[in-house]
């Protein structure tokens, strides 16, 4: 992989794209919770004419921690990310915690921006006490109880394996302090209005899941000027692992309609 140095931190990405078009706003993935820059399949990192970059967050993946325990941290390491790459006009998407951090980054940062994707987030992410409790006090009780919420019944079992192996993998106060972060972040008060977001917005979910329901994207929906909206059945939370052929095609087509 590659790496960043920013002030104290190495931040390590990988960075796709063959025949890209100039004019085509480069795309930056961000994971969730307890997750690594694998989560995007590979249709989503291969999008035609498109220069990708995603990165593992810190204490997550190749990154070194400590992780964050609020969004607002992990959403200036993106904005240092994207200014060490010298990128002018970009699209962000965030899966889950990604989504949390890419909306708080547009609220922050919008005049930077070309658009911003959303995949099964919210304006608002409470966590179960429950879970929180059990990252810190039974961890593979509590890694999978998010794999089972997180696919359909009909998801593959290879896909639910790997998903669990990688939250294995992440430290449990890393992964708690996701939690912890996504349980905080409400910016359901800002999100619309004269100060909201009125930016090029695609938002997709997964018509059963169950870790941050459809309405949240509905809702999402509703009070962002002019954002596009799907809902894909079947389709759980890692809807872009479980249909990642559609998902790459709405991204791609999303792309298409910000390029000169």
């Amino acid at each position: 992989m590659q790496t960043l140095t920013l002030g104290n931190r190495t931040l390590a990405y990988r960075s796709y794209g063959r025949d890209v078009d100039p004019d085509r706003p480069p795309l930056v993935l961000v994971h969730g919770a307890g997750g690594t820059h694998l989560i995007w399949p590979a249709e989503l990192r291969h999008l035609a004419h498109t220069c990708i970059y995603v990165l593992d967050l810190p204490g997550h993946g190749a990154s070194p921690g400590p992780g964050c325990t609020n969004i607002s941290a992990y959403s200036e390491i993106v904005r240092d990310f994207v200014d060490a790459l010298e990128l002018p006009w970009f699209v962000l998407a965030g899966h889950s915690m990604g989504g949390a951090i890419a909306l708080d980054f547009a609220l922050a940062y919008g005049q930077r921006m070309a658009g911003i994707a959303l995949l099964g987030t919210g304006a608002r992410m409470r966590v179960s006490p429950a879970l929180l409790e059990a990252v810190l006090h039974d961890f593979n009780s509590a890694t999978e109880m998010i794999v089972n919420y997180s696919y359909h019944a009909s998801a593959s079992t290879v896909h639910r394996e790997i998903y669990l192996r990688h939250l294995r993998a992440t430290d449990p106060h890393v992964l708690y302090g996701d939690l912890v972060a996504c349980h905080h972040f409400d910016v359901v008060d800002r999100i619309a209005g004269v100060n909201g977001l009125t930016m090029s917005t695609l938002i997709i979910c997964g018509r059963q899941d169950q870790m941050t329901q459809p309405e949240r994207s509905i809702y999402l929906h509703e009070h962002i000027a002019g954002s596009e909206l799907h809902i894909l059945d079947p389709g759980s939370h890692n809807v872009m692992v479980e249909e990642p052929e559609t998902v790459a095609n709405l991204l791609a087509g999303f792309l298409d309609n910000l390029t000169p």
